[in-house]
């Protein structure tokens, strides 16, 4: 299990007179999350560090144009959702990643949550630039994740998991694998073996009494999932009390996942929380084995 950071951030890498290309992330529902805001704190960082140029590329998957809005906050950057739209780009492709990387001579990742795939921005884009004897790293927002993830492992006391949701298979996975970890496992959403209410969309009132308790004697929490629907507000309580329980905990405590990041800020609990992770599925994989595919992509 990984302990120690990588070296390789932008922090590390000649900026001064350098074009810049950014694998950014804009995957967003809004304007205003951690996920834009990673691109404006880069945008910023390599400006002040004298970039001769500036282009984030990235993907989305919803309806909101945020390279449309950054474009018009920073009309001196480059900004490309459409990374997806080359079918390419899923395929981890070195004909893409070169054209790609043409004219530019620094990588640099800032998509934490899209990092454990082998696609072509990600991996192969990289990998191409380094051949080439360009500079690769990770950006703030990613050496943040790594830092503030590794804690989990590295701080001492009683270590508990509180994971559910729709997406069960990665999370069962994690939650036997890492079982050993975990002084106690608390499961909820669709995940097997959880004492549900009758019409299984939320866990009990006796479970959420029971985690509760264990909650409150955890010195690390690590938090994947919600316990049930909760946007439905007959179907809340169980994500609402446990979520509350661990935000008034005094333990580390780190979540990740997109619907527990919207569960925690619909509840006003953001700022309790140590770290919320800007990928679900990505933070399990680095927790589970110290790596990602596109760690190891600009570190190799």
């Amino acid at each position: 299990m990984r302990t120690e950071l990588p070296m390789r951030s932008i922090r590390d890498l000649e900026i001064a007179g350098k074009r810049i290309l950014v694998r950014g992330d804009f995957d967003v529902d809004d304007g205003d999350n951690p996920r834009a805001d990673s691109i404006r704190e880069m945008v910023t960082f390599l400006r002040e560090k004298g970039a001769a140029a500036i282009r984030i590329i990235g993907h989305t998957e919803t309806k909101y144009d945020l390279a449309g809005q950054l474009k018009g906050e920073f009309p001196d950057a480059e900004f490309f959702a459409g990374l997806r739209l080359d079918p390419r780009e899923k395929e981890n492709s070195e004909e893409y990643a070169r054209e790609l990387a043409a004219g530019w001579d620094v990588y640099i990742n800032e998509a934490f949550a899209t990092s454990h795939r082998k696609h072509t921005s990600i991996v192969a884009l990289p990998q191409v630039m380094k051949a080439d004897g360009k500079q690769a790293g990770i950006g703030l927002r990613f050496e943040k994740e790594l830092m503030k993830l590794t804690e989990v492992w590295n701080k001492t006391g009683k270590r508990i998991l509180v994971i559910g949701g729709v997406k069960i298979d990665d999370k069962q996975k994690f939650a036997e694998d890492m079982k050993d970890k975990f002084a106690e496992v608390l499961k909820g959403g669709l995940l097997p073996g959880v004492d549900k209410r009758d019409d299984g969309m939320d866990i009990s009132d006796a479970a959420i009494e029971r985690y509760k308790q264990v909650i409150a004697t955890a010195e690390v929490i690590l938090a994947a999932g919600v316990m049930g629907k909760y946007e439905d507000p007959n179907c809340q309580k169980g994500t609402k009390e446990v979520l509350t329980a661990i935000a008034e905990s005094p333990a580390y405590k780190v979540a990740g996942g997109g619907d527990i990041e919207m569960a925690i800020s619909t509840f006003g609990l953001t700022e309790k929380f140590d770290w919320i992770s800007v990928g679900g599925g990505a933070m399990l994989v680095y927790l589970g084995t110290g790596t990602l595919a596109g760690l190891e992509a600009v570190e190799g």
